[in-house]
């Protein structure tokens, strides 16, 4: 793929110029898709969760004065709860697979039902870990993400060639963490959320990195549809990176109810 710097250094000044304008106006499209996929996600989890949980008593009991309403029970406890669980995994690769039968505004709007979908699946994060925790984490995971992103952005080092390995990482992640449904081993699930967090601080700075190297190889075509399309699949990575580093985290040093 065409190096940022190398596509720079091929073309005149105002061509030049109008290639960073564009960069920085896709970068932009990135980031504010993505922040508004994490507000959804974050508003359906907060908002279901209080629907999920009563202080009138119900036959679902969860904690001192705590119980599961019907809606609660059918997400949290019934056999439709394996569908919540994998709801978001089957949805990320539907779209991945669709996308480039979408429009990009299509493609937007079925971004952010992946985010409510995503909100959804990991509502019960709030009857789990206490407010002060996930607050803590969220912005614990905001700075690091940040971080990684500007330097994915910045650096000139070529991380391309991480890609594979990362993506390795994620299946086996993803075997792993079904494993250990069944196993229901702290020590392994302490592993899995350590590599996690690492996996996921890399392809937060190689994500980064792909986007901005994907619009300069693209730029010059000027297909504004396709870019379009480019810009909400950046965000659904970056997006991804965001949310599982910070479920990864929550894992670590949240404090539970």
């Amino acid at each position: 793929m065409a190096d940022y710097q190398t596509v720079r250094a091929g073309v005149s000044g105002a061509r030049t110029a109008e290639i960073d304008q564009g960069l920085r106006a896709h970068m932009n499209k990135v980031y504010g898709t993505m922040s508004v996929g994490m507000l959804i996600t974050f508003a359906a989890a907060w908002a279901l969760s209080g629907l999920a949980v009563t202080t009138e008593p119900t036959q679902y009991q969860i904690g001192q004065g705590e119980y599961l309403t019907g809606l609660g029970y059918a997400l949290y406890a019934s056999p439709l709860k394996w569908l919540v669980m994998f709801a978001p995994l089957i949805f990320v690769f539907g779209f991945s697979a669709m996308i480039n039968r979408m429009s990009a505004a299509t493609a937007q709007v079925v971004f952010y039902a992946f985010a409510l979908t995503m909100g959804i699946s990991i509502s019960s994060i709030f009857l789990v870990f206490t407010g002060y925790s996930i607050a803590q984490v969220f912005l614990i995971t905001s700075i690091a993400f940040a971080g990684l992103s500007l330097w994915g952005y910045t650096t000139e080092k070529d991380i391309s060639g991480w890609g594979s390995f990362l993506i390795m990482g994620v299946i086996g992640l993803i075997v792993a963490m079904i494993v250990n449904i069944f196993l229901q081993s702290p020590m392994m699930m302490y592993a899995i959320s350590m590599i996690g967090v690492l996996i996921f601080a890399g392809l937060t700075a190689y994500d980064t990195q792909n986007i901005k190297n994907t619009y300069i190889a693209h730029a010059a075509h000027g297909d504004q549809e396709w870019l379009g399309k480019a810009a909400i699949m950046g965000a659904l990575n970056l997006y991804l990176d965001f949310i599982n580093m910070f479920m990864f985290l929550l894992q670590l040093l949240g404090g539970r109810e």
